[in-house]
C-alpha cells in the first residue's frame, strides 16, 4: 500500500505540474502521508481508507508529453548537455552551428560537419534533424554504429521520423544485420507506404 500511495502522489504531481516532476517534493509529501496514515489508523481503524475519493490517474496526453521530455533529456545527457538559463540564445546558436554543418555536408566535408553538429547538440539536444544529419555523416564516414546511435536518439523523440528509420536501416544493412534493417524499413513504410528509397532497399536486402 505504501508503494501505491507513493505512485498516487507522483500522479498528483504530474496532474498539477505536467511540465515537470519534482521527486524531492513528492518524497516530502509521502513522509507526511505516512504520518497522517498512522494518525488516521489509530483514530478510525483500517477502514478510514474507504471514506476517501479515488485519486485521479495521469492523463494519456500528459504521459506522452513526459515520455517525449524524458527522451529528449536522455539524449541531452548522452551528448553531455547541461541545462541553461538562456534557452533562446542557445537554440539560436545551435541552429547556426547546424547550418554550418549543413554547408559542410554539401561540400562533402563530413568529419568537419560532424564536429559542427556535435557542437550544435551541446546547445540544443532536442533537435531531431541535427541527429539525423549527423547520422548521414556517420554513414558516409562508415561509422555505422554511431549512425545507429544518432538515429535511435532521434527516434526516441520522434518515433515516426522517416530519415532516422531509413538511415538506421542503411547502417544495419552495412553491419549485416538484415533483420533489424527490414524491421526499420517496415516501420518506415507504415508511415510512407510509397517511399521509393525504402522499397528499393527492402527489395535489395530481401534478395540476400
Amino acid at each position: 500500500q505504501t508503494e501505491d500511495s507513493l505512485v498516487s502522489i507522483i500522479n498528483i504531481s504530474y496532474r498539477d505540474k505536467p511540465d515537470r516532476l519534482d521527486v524531492f517534493e513528492a518524497l516530502l509529501v509521502f513522509d507526511l502521508l505516512l504520518r497522517m496514515t498512522k494518525a488516521l489508523t489509530e483514530a478510525d481503524g483500517p477502514s478510514w481508507r474507504e471514506k476517501l475519493p479515488p485519486i485521479p490517474t495521469v492523463p494519456l496526453s500528459v504521459r506522452e508529453k513526459l515520455a517525449q521530455q524524458a527522451a529528449a533529456n536522455q539524449a541531452q545527457q548522452h551528448n553531455g548537455i547541461k541545462k541553461d538559463d538562456r534557452p533562446g540564445e542557445y537554440v539560436k546558436k545551435a541552429q547556426a552551428l547546424k547550418e554550418e554543418g549543413n554547408a559542410l555536408v554539401k561540400k562533402g566535408e563530413y568529419q568537419k560537419a560532424v564536429e559542427k553538429y556535435t557542437q550544435s547538440l551541446k546547445h540544443n539536444g532536442s533537435e531531431v534533424t541535427t541527429y539525423t544529419n549527423r547520422a548521414l555523416c556517420f554513414l558516409s564516414l562508415k561509422q555505422y554504429r554511431d549512425a545507429i546511435r544518432d538515429c535511435s536518439d532521434a527516434l526516441r523523440m520522434d518515433g515516426s521520423n522517416v530519415k532516422a528509420l531509413y538511415r538506421r536501416a542503411q547502417a544495419h544493412k552495412e553491419l549485416k544485420d538484415i533483420k533489424a534493417c527490414v524491421d526499420d524499413l517496415n516501420s518506415l513504410l507504415k508511415v510512407e507506404p510509397k517511399n521509393t528509397a525504402a522499397l528499393k532497399l527492402l527489395q535489395e536486402v530481401q534478395k540476400k
